[in-house]
Order: C-alpha cells, then sequence, then structure tokens
C-alpha cells in the first residue's frame, strides 16, 4: 500500500511538543521496568492451528527517539506499554504485561494463586499463566477475578481453568454484581457494530510501524485468539464486602457505572495493596469509547476515586490496575489516585459550566483547557479517551445528539447532504481542488471534511478518495490519541485497499452459549426487519427442555415479543429443544437433530424469512 511521508506541517506540530512536554521526566521509565522477572521465549503466541494471536516482537521498532510520523507523546506511552514479561509488583503479586490490551495479575495466597482478569483470549492468557509459573512456580489456581465486564478482563478465562475445576468447587470465579448480564450483552446486542468499529479503534488491519499501527494507549491491541467467558460463583454487591481466598483478605470497592457499568476495586491489607480495575489507568480513559458504548459517567467516576482514596489511601504502599504499570509509595499512590480523580472530575464539571452558558459539544471541546498541573501530569494525557470526544460524551450524557439549533434538528442524513453540499460548491472537482489547497496549507481538518461530502456524494472518484486517504493518514500521524491516529490510518487503509471487514469478533460461541433464554429472544428481535414483518401475525412456544422453562413468542406489527409461561395449546407452533439447539437454530441450522416440532412448521420458516443479522462488513468511511 503507498503511503506518504508526514508533511513538513506534520513534522513540526510533532517536533513542538518536544519542547512543550515534560519529556525529561522519566519516572515511568523506571516504574515500567521494575521487577522485571522475564518474558515468552518466543513472543508469538499461537492457536491450535498454529496461527499467530499475539506476536509482543512486532512492537520491537517502538524504540528510541519518535519519528516524524508519530506523535512523540503517544510514542513515549507506546515505548513504556510495549514492554512485554512478567513483574513483579511486591513480593507476592505479580503482573503480565504487554501479552494483550489488558493486563493479568497474579496474587499468591498460602498455597495457590488468584488470577485477576485473564485478558482476552484463551491462549494468551495460557501463555501468561505459563510464564507466570515459570517464574515462581506451579501453584494451583484457587479464584478468579473479574474486575468489570468488559472482554479484555474475562475472555482469556478458559485458558486457565476449566469448569469442572469451578463445578467441584476447587475454583471460585468472583465478579461484581450484573457482570454476565452486561458482558455477554455488550458483545451481542450492538456487537457486530461494535466490533466492525473496533478493527478501526485498534487498527486491527494496519501494519504496525511508525507509519501504521504504534499501539492504542491503553495497551498495543487487542489479542486475536479465542474469547470465553464463566459464569460467576461469587459475585460482589456491597462495598466493604470482605472475602478471603486461600488465606488472603480482600475487601472490595463497588464502581458500577463508571469505565464499565459493572465494575469493583479491592485492597488487599496484608499486601497494603489496592487495585482499581480500569479506572485509574496511566492515561486519560474512554468517556465514549470510539467503537460505540453507552456514555459513562464521569462524576460518580471521580467520586469512586474519591472514596477509594479516603477508605484506602492510608493503607496501601502500592496501587495496579488491569493496564499499564503500578504506582508504588503512599504519598505517589495518593497522587495519582487524587490526579485521575481531579481529571475526570474537572472534565464533567466544566463540560456542564460551559453548556449551561449555551456552548454544544463542539464548542465545548476546541475551547477548553486542562489545569497546568493536570496537563503536565503525563497520566492525563489523552492516549485512549481524549478531552475531546469525551466532552462531547459529557455533553451527550445530559443533552442528547442534538445541540438546541434548529437548522440542525432535522438535517439530511450524510449521502444526500454530501450531494447538495458537493452541488452548491461546484461539483466534485471543485471540492477536491479545493481540500487539495486546504491539505496544502496544512489544514486537514477542514480538506477531510470537503472530502468526506466529496466521497459520499461521488464514491467512485479516485482523485477525492486519493487525496482523502493522504489527508486521513497525516492527521494520523499528529494524533497524541492512540485510537485516533487507529481511526485515521484505518479509513486511509479502507480508501486505498477496499473494505477490510471485521478483523476481532467478540461473540465466540464460548459467549454466545452464556446468553440467557431472554437475551437469545431480545438478541432475534434486534435482527426482525419490520417492513418484511409488518403482515404477520405469528405465535409460537418454545420448551427449553433442558432448563425447563417455556415461552410464548410472538410477531406482531413487527415487534418479537416473549413471556414466560407454559404452553397453552393456542400457539400456531410448538417447538421442544434444549438451550444449544436453539441457538443453532437462531444461527440458521433447521435441519439437525434435536428439534421436536408440533404444529405448522411453516411458522418457522416464515419467522426465519424476516431475519436480517448484522453485517460485519458496512461501510465507514464511504457510503
Amino acid at each position: 500500500m503507498k503511503q506518504n511521508d508526514p508533511t513538513p506541517s506534520v513534522a513540526a506540530a510533532n517536533e513542538a511538543l518536544m519542547s512543550t512536554l515534560p519529556f525529561a521526566d522519566t519516572a515511568d521509565f523506571d516504574a515500567v521496568e521494575r521487577g522485571f522477572l522475564g518474558t515468552l521465549d518466543d513472543p508469538a503466541i499461537r492457536n491450535e492451528a498454529g496461527d499467530v494471536v499475539w506476536d509482543a516482537s512486532t512492537y520491537d521498532f517502538v524504540d528510541g527517539d519518535a519519528p516524524a510520523s508519530v506523535n512523540p507523546s503517544l510514542w513515549r506511552q507506546s515505548k513504556l506499554v510495549a514492554k512485554h514479561g512478567l513483574f513483579e509488583v511486591v513480593e507476592g503479586i505479580y503482573q503480565a504485561r504487554g501479552l494483550d490490551l489488558s493486563v493479568m495479575s497474579f496474587i499468591e495466597g498460602d498455597s495457590g494463586v488468584i488470577v485477576v482478569d485473564p485478558l482476552i483470549s484463551k491462549e494468551t492468557a495460557a501463555a501468561a499463566l505459563a510464564l507466570y509459573r515459570t517464574h515462581r512456580g506451579d501453584r494451583p489456581i484457587v479464584a478468579v477475578i473479574f474486575s468489570h465486564s468488559h472482554i479484555d478482563h474475562f475472555g482469556g478465562v478458559l485458558g486457565i481453568v476449566g469448569q469442572d475445576e469451578v463445578d467441584a468447587g476447587t475454583v471460585q470465579i468472583v465478579a461484581p454484581e450484573g457482570f454476565l448480564e452486561h458482558a455477554i450483552s455488550e458483545n451481542v446486542y450492538a456487537g457486530t457494530a461494535m466490533s466492525r468499529r473496533s478493527g478501526y479503534m485498534y487498527g486491527a488491519a494496519l501494519a504496525r510501524g511508525p507509519q501504521g499501527q504504534v499501539g492504542a494507549g491503553l495497551g498495543q491491541t487487542t489479542s486475536t485468539g479465542q474469547p470465553g467467558i464463566m459464569v460467576p460463583t461469587l459475585e460482589i454487591t456491597t462495598t466493604g464486602e470482605s472475602h478471603t481466598f486461600d488465606g488472603v483478605e480482600f475487601e472490595f470497592q463497588m464502581a458500577p457505572g463508571t469505565e464499565a457499568p459493572s465494575e469493583m476495586h479491592f485492597h488487599i491489607p496484608s499486601y497494603r495493596a489496592l487495585c482499581m480495575a480500569e479506572n485509574a489507568t496511566h492515561n486519560l480513559h474512554n468517556l465514549l469509547t470510539l467503537r460505540g458504548a453507552v456514555v459513562r459517567d464521569p462524576h460518580v467516576w471521580s467520586q469512586y476515586l474519591t472514596e477509594a482514596i479516603e477508605r484506602y489511601g492510608a493503607d496501601t504502599d502500592v496501587i495496579f490496575a488491569s493496564h499499564h504499570w503500578p504506582t508504588w509509595g503512599n504519598d505517589d499512590v495518593r497522587s495519582f489516585l487524587g490526579v485521575q480523580r481531579d481529571l475526570y472530575g474537572y472534565l464533567h464539571d466544566q463540560t456542564l459550566r460551559m453548556l449551561n452558558q449555551g456552548l454544544n459539544g463542539a464548542e465545548i471541546a476546541e475551547v477548553i483547557e486542562l489545569p497546568p498541573a493536570l496537563e503536565a501530569n503525563w497520566s492525563t494525557h489523552g492516549y485512549y479517551g481524549s478531552v475531546s470526544h469525551n466532552v462531547k460524551a459529557i455533553y451527550q450524557r445530559y443533552m442528547g445528539w442534538f445541540d438546541g439549533n434548529p437548522a440542525r434538528l432535522w438535517p439530511h442524513p450524510p449521502k444526500p447532504l454530501a450531494e447538495r453540499y458537493v452541488a452548491a460548491i461546484g461539483g466534485v472537482d471543485r471540492v477536491v481542488e479545493l481540500a487539495q489547497q486546504a491539505y496544502d496549507e496544512g489544514d486537514y481538518r477542514w480538506a477531510a471534511t470537503l472530502l468526506d461530502h466529496a466521497v459520499f456524494a461521488d464514491a467512485e472518484n479516485a482523485a477525492a478518495k486519493s487525496l482523502y486517504a493522504d489527508t486521513l493518514e497525516q492527521l494520523g500521524y499528529g494524533s497524541e490519541n492512540g485510537t485516533w491516529r487507529n481511526f485515521f490510518l484505518s479509513g486511509a487503509t479502507e480508501l486505498r485497499e477496499g473494505n477490510f471487514g471485521t478483523p476481532i469478533s467478540t461473540n465466540a460461541p464460548a459467549i454466545m452459549g452464556e446468553l440467557s433464554p431472554e437475551q437469545i429472544f431480545d438478541a432475534i428481535a434486534i435482527t426482525v426487519d419490520g417492513p418484511k414483518a409488518w403482515d404477520l401475525d405469528l405465535s409460537l412456544d418454545v420448551t427449553l427442555s433442558d432448563l425447563g422453562r417455556s415461552f410464548h413468542l410472538t410477531l406482531r406489527n413487527g415487534v418479537f415479543i416473549y413471556v414466560e409461561r407454559e404452553p397453552k395449546g393456542d400457539a400456531q407452533l410448538h417447538l421442544t429443544l434444549t438451550k444449544p439447539r436453539f441457538l443453532a437454530l437462531a444461527g440458521g441450522d433447521t435441519t439437525s437433530d434435536g428439534l421436536t416440532v408440533d404444529g405448522d412448521a411453516g411458522v418457522l420458516a416464515q419467522l426465519t424469512s424476516v431475519l436480517d443479522p448484522g453485517d460485519p462488513g458496512f461501510n465507514i468511511v464511504v457510503p
């Protein structure tokens, strides 16, 4: 693929950052190296078929001074995050870092080990566990803690423990209240769209290198192995709740509605250690992730950090999280938590102040400035979240998508809007000409806006697509935010090479298998093509024989409704099958054994004929 060098304006802007940010502060590099015990002999982790699902060595190029094609602040962060191996946090607590997007922690008990957040894939989790045992011995796992409901904190569990161990009671699975519901629903209900956009966010299809993917700020990227899930055996519901695993006491702090809808922190008194899950990391996090999610609440986020300081600050000498490196020393721990608390509190309060003065989200994002003390702290920088898109998320949380201007209440959708803009400007050629002027002047934001309209008006215009790709590339080269860089460069890649689809999918069979019947029905309802189903009036009963539960289903007015009840003989069709067989049926398998049909089989055919599953390759950067 043709790639351009950074233009002089981008190179100059990146160079200027070297004199405005505290690059002489190397404390984070000391912290990243602290406690290093060793790493994998082979940095390439493979699945059973021999395919590489993670290769830490692909980031070996992130070394030395920043090239002109990478924002030097992002380059610094990527150098820190790329460090991989097993590290001692304190004697008895260890972390595997740089072996997936997230960090996997090991807390030693009397004779076993408690594992915290086993990465995304079973292959990376198994490799991390093997690395731990190489240096610390073959301790049995006695508990697995999921700190929250995002896949990079539970997906690898099947690589380290088996369901038979959980069923036998030798391993506990510990998670915050609501974990299973949120973990599954996020990966299923909007999973197709989120996964497609995740390919952009993490740069999954981009080549590694100074002009490609260099990281995502929170971690380098996501592994591509097999994710799974396990049902918790112990659900934490209350702040202050205490449990002992293998002689080690844990006190939990609930933090729902922060970085995840189901999340918790925990304190380990015997180690004077505090785990903050994903709510205090060495960057500004997302309040609305670019892949899509429910907007998070920075106000309660900051409040839970205050509660952690007040509750545990005096009794903590080390703080660690499930991304990045720890912070040691009571003074530094309290300072770090305070800075993180102030960061989210400031963004929340100042956004509300300005929106109450009449500014909209885009306007606030352009004028808001962090206090100098926060800006000077590396942990506040927007490598994963950004001040810009977080402020817009806060505005959205309180005010919604509409900014109050009636001219923006009912705009045309992107393609017809683009056609009108292009016609008003004087045609595609004139738009490209103006965009080239903006590009030459280094105004890449305006060039991208013009070219977005040009491409949506004429998707086959080679000149518009080429210049659009060049423009997005330059925007990527200048971005401090890793996910912005990945979005820009992924857009450039698709403009040049075509749609790369969804490199990573989260709706893996092991996760789908944990769907409740209600969640399965909800997932089906989402796929009903309403207009096609307007004239249908269907009813069927479904008995899930392995669960001993029955449901009455109807499809009327294009709406799929379910009610749990015993069959009454009033349905057009009665299906009897197991939940796994029903999952297969929902996936289109109408012929395999294990399905008992009583009544009009044509009802099932009518229902499946109006189901319209998501498109994992929908267009993003072109219409």
